[in-house]
């Protein structure tokens, strides 16, 4: 129920925002030209197609509607359906999505030990100092920063797109697709190292500075064997948890570094889908992405038990 709660009111929400949008589909997607020199009939089944000419609650129960019955209607950009195209847009991004969340996640949590460890010495100010700029940096500008020096200067990785220019598919191997996804990838999992290496590190702080660190440290046991034995099982489980509460922010970010590298994914989809005034396809974007954010919530609710035993429901103390 909370799911369906979620998906709805994040669909009413891109729903309004578009409504709101100044932007003109008929023009953005026929050009004002074009439509200058066109009859009225015409201009008026443009209008049908577009859905310009329904009031806007209409076109949003309807799809609703269709939506709750396992239809999410046509793309009106794409003409196919929109299920159709979210899955080719996003096996166009999964290497790209993979790759950040994953990277992000270890790079994040590595850094955020190595910081609690040495609390306080210069390994910890300039972890700390490197995730509160790049915590502050645009996950887009990042992007055209690590374009202009891998891509421009340096010419060690492709400036953009997901495959090489003009080979068939056919021909197109995993390491071409790999390398086509270093550069966004980077760009996303720094972005998203930030919060994971603070906050890993302020856990492993307070792990430090327990009765049981303190005890270990007075029978006199290195500092490293107490962050190996103690310090990474009590921050185990805060950095699964905020692990997969990034995903969200991994999938928002894709969305403008996809752009800056033009790479053909769902991000890409949703920008086309939102200037375009493609609803179908925006809200179908908009729920199926909120569904996996409550997925991987969920997922991270049920890791619980497993590495914690203590916080399982019923479990005595």
């Amino acid at each position: 129920m909370k799911m369906l709660l979620l998906m709805g009111c994040a669909a009413l929400a891109a729903f309004w925002l578009l409504t709101l949008s100044p932007i003109d589909p008929l023009q953005q997607n026929v050009g004002q030209a074009a439509l200058g020199s066109m009859s009225p009939e015409q201009i008026a089944k443009l209008e049908a197609y577009w859905g310009a000419d329904t009031p806007p609650l209409e076109r949003f129960f309807a799809w609703a509607k269709g939506m709750l019955q396992g239809d999410f209607g046509t793309s009106l950009l794409y003409r196919r359906p929109v299920l159709e195209v979210i899955g080719s847009k996003l096996a166009g991004s999964v290497w790209l999505l993979v790759l950040a969340w994953v990277f992000s996640g270890l790079l994040g949590f590595c850094m955020g030990v190595l910081a609690g460890a040495f609390q306080g010495r210069w390994p910890d100010k300039l972890i700390k100092g490197w995730s509160m700029l790049i915590a502050s940096t645009p996950a887009f500008w990042l992007a055209l920063l690590l374009l202009m020096v891998f891509g421009v200067w340096l010419g060690w990785l492709p400036i953009g797109l997901s495959v090489p220019i003009g080979m068939e598919s056919a021909a197109v191997t995993l390491a071409d697709r790999l390398r086509h996804a270093v550069l966004p990838a980077l760009a996303l999992s720094l972005t998203g190292t930030a919060s994971v290496t603070l906050h890993t590190r302020e856990k492993l702080v307070e792990v430090l500075a327990s009765d049981h660190a303190l005890f270990a440290a007075a029978r006199g046991e290195s500092r490293a064997g107490i962050v190996l034995r103690h310090g990474l099982r009590g921050v185990a489980l805060p950095a699964v948890t905020l692990q997969f509460a990034s995903l969200g922010e991994v999938l928002g970010s894709s969305v403008l570094v996809e752009q800056v590298f033009s790479y053909p994914g769902l991000g890409q989809a949703t920008v086309a889908a939102g200037l375009g005034g493609d609803l179908p396809l925006l809200l179908g974007i908009t729920v199926i992405s909120a569904a996996v954010v409550f997925l991987a919530n969920f997922i991270a609710d049920l890791l619980y038990g497993l590495i914690d035993p203590r916080i399982r429901k019923g479990a005595q103390p």
